[in-house]
């Protein structure tokens, strides 16, 4: 299914009327996530026997690109829904249908959120600073914060993952879905930003949120591993989010072009001007870029071809890629409009607030070159 059958031109030109309003009020994105909701968006990934649109990496990747065209910080929230809807599809194609609950629950309109960022944890998937403390039968309180949690306002279903050090000599990570109406689930009125204004990422404080033992879905070990539930949450996380990035890019490309059009020199349309041209066509070439590894990594991901140490790399690769060159893309754009993008109500100065916010998510710039050295080169011996 195409990407313009479910996001429809009237769709999405009440998607971008309404993204100034939000970045101005500093509001949650309700009105664009009921209309998504009913358009069946939260259930892309979920088989159509199931009430879904039965879509694989590729085509969601799509959908993620023309929806940040319209309202990036809407797609950015969204993403982290899709995220899990994602690693549940992954895992079923490779024969895993522990997440199936999340296709299904998808389907009936609940809204999926990822806690699993807290501050100061480089290590991310790898380690916590959330204690998780068994409670006998399989169940789990956790104790911990989160940040960055996107939806905040309105989420059904909280992933989030904390540290079992019930044995010290061999902790264990282990992750679950809370229910919005959990004891111990608080979130901080504090996302007041830059940029990405809409999607509300507020702090998550958990105080002894227990989550049941059928609601508890893996345990890893703390370290560097190779588990399937991670690599599909790592996976999804960077593909969906150098989609959202990517639609920016496009968008700020369109944007360049239609400015360009419109701006005149003694009566010469500046697309006209041989270096205006050039610099519009150089952004386009750089997009090109992104969106050809974009698809290429979809494309693996979905059909399933082994790359081996270099799967990491190879996604924080594009992460950093995509963030790098659409923030780049974006000052271009600006350059081509000249000084009327730089007032505010301006639609590429809020694509300039929005883009910077990608040197924020993982995988970092050095974790990125980290992970391709330690791909090629082997890790750092102690000494």
């Amino acid at each position: 299914m195409p990407a313009a059958d479910i996001l429809t031109p009237d769709l999405l030109e009440r998607l971008r009327r309404r993204a100034p309003e939000y970045d101005q009020r500093n509001a949650f994105f309700d009105e664009d996530l009921r209309e998504l909701r009913d358009a069946g968006y939260l259930a892309l990934f979920t088989p159509v026997e199931q009430g879904g649109s039965g879509l694989g990496i590729p085509e969601v990747v799509a959908c993620q690109r023309l929806l940040a065209s319209a309202a990036p910080a809407t797609a950015l929230a969204i993403n982290m829904h899709l995220v899990w809807c994602g690693v549940a599809h992954l895992l079923s194609l490779r024969g895993d249908n522990s997440l199936s609950f999340v296709l299904e629950e998808a389907a009936r309109g609940e809204l999926f959120a990822f806690g699993i960022s807290e501050p100061g944890n480089s290590a991310v998937l790898f380690d916590s600073f959330t204690a998780a403390v068994p409670q006998g039968g399989g169940s789990y309180v956790f104790t911990g914060r989160k940040i960055f949690t996107s939806l905040s306002p309105a989420w059904t279903r909280l992933g989030i993952f904390g540290k079992d050090s019930t044995d010290p000599a061999e902790p264990s990570l282990v992750f679950g879905f809370a229910d919005r109406s959990t004891a111990g689930i608080s979130a901080l009125d504090d996302w007041d930003t830059m940029g990405m204004r809409a999607s509300q990422s507020r702090t998550t404080l958990l105080q002894d949120a227990l989550i049941p033992a059928d609601r508890m879905v893996r345990h890893t070990p703390v370290g560097p591993h190779a588990d399937p539930f991670v690599f599909g949450i790592f996976s999804l996380f960077e593909t969906l989010l150098s989609a959202v990035y990517t639609g920016i890019g496009e968008r700020a490309v369109e944007l360049a072009a239609e400015a360009a059009a419109g701006r005149t020199s003694q009566d010469v349309p500046a697309s006209q001007d041989p270096h205006t041209r050039w610099r519009i066509a150089d952004a386009a070439i750089r997009m090109d870029g992104v969106l050809l590894q974009l698809e290429a990594v979809a494309r693996d991901l979905e059909e399933g071809a082994d790359h081996g140490s270099f799967w990491f790399p190879r996604l924080s690769g594009l992460k950093l890629r995509a963030t790098d060159t659409v923030r780049s893309v974006v000052e271009t754009a600006m350059k081509t409009a000249g000084g009327r993008s730089y007032f505010r109500g301006q639609e590429l100065e809020r694509l300039y607030r929005d883009v910077l916010a990608g040197m924020f998510h993982p995988s970092s710039e050095d974790s990125a070159h980290n992970s391709m050295a330690n791909a090629l080169l082997g890790p750092v011996q102690d000494r």
